[in-house]
């Protein structure tokens, strides 16, 4: 019983599906993810309503931030991009708030060198740079938050990764120390095969296995090798 309880957990239903699990992560991600999206929004909005020069490097006011047409244009997409993500999965959801997070900052550093030169295309000013900053650590914190860490919240959904197949039953996962022992050397025979540096007791076990299907039926091929007396090299 103490072996099986730090076994990995098995369910019958993917984490994304269970009502409640990780409801408070989602819940943040996608908060997050709208309220960021409708600040760009109204900002880019408000860049087409002053109809900012497209490419001008001094760009106008708006909300405090300067801007121009292209800083407009991308405002808006970023924002649809997020929408549309918050509307979908929350997995979804969390990769785009990282990968808009690190462009962010990506771009508050890079508009950072081009400050005051003719290649400052979206019309950045220093307060663009802090903006970009901020939201970038936003985006980050948030599209990370109970998915990346040493102490995931004990309801996040990323702490139960795994998606077991329908009809699975309890009676598939190892239960004793030698049946722990022989799903890793499965597993190490299986990779060794992939990668062409199987030796011929692996290869031969994973011949046998291939001819069945359940974790456990693989898992009494494997052992029925060393049963008979034959060590695995």
């Amino acid at each position: 019983m103490a072996l099986r309880q730090h076994l990995p957990h098995r369910t019958n239903r993917s984490s994304e599906d269970r009502p409640g699990l990780g409801a408070r992560v989602y819940a943040v991600q996608r908060i997050g993810a709208v309220v960021v999206a409708l600040v760009l929004l109204v900002f880019g909005l408000l860049g087409f309503a002053n109809q900012l020069a497209f490419f001008s490097t001094r760009g106008e006011r708006i909300l405090g931030l300067s801007s121009n047409g292209l800083l407009s244009t991308i405002s808006v997409v970023m924002a649809l991009v997020l929408l549309v993500a918050a509307a979908r999965s929350p997995r979804v959801t969390s990769t785009i708030m990282i990968v808009a997070g690190s462009l962010f900052l990506l771009s508050a550093l890079v508009n950072l060198a081009v400050l005051r030169t003719s290649f400052n295309i979206l019309a950045f000013q220093f307060q663009n740079v802090v903006f970009s900053v901020v939201v970038g650590l936003l985006l980050l914190v948030l599209g990370a938050y109970g998915r990346i860490g040493g102490h995931l919240p004990p309801d996040s959904p990323y702490t139960h990764p795994r998606t077991v197949v329908q009809g699975d039953s309890d009676h598939e996962f190892p239960s004793t120390p030698a049946e722990v022992e022989a799903e890793h050397a499965m597993r190490d025979a299986e990779v060794a095969v992939v990668q062409h540096v199987a030796s011929f007791d692996q290869r031969r076990r994973v011949a046998a296995m291939a001819q069945v299907h359940s974790r456990a039926d693989r898992r009494r091929v494997w052992m029925s090798f060393d049963e008979g007396g034959r060590e695995l090299h």
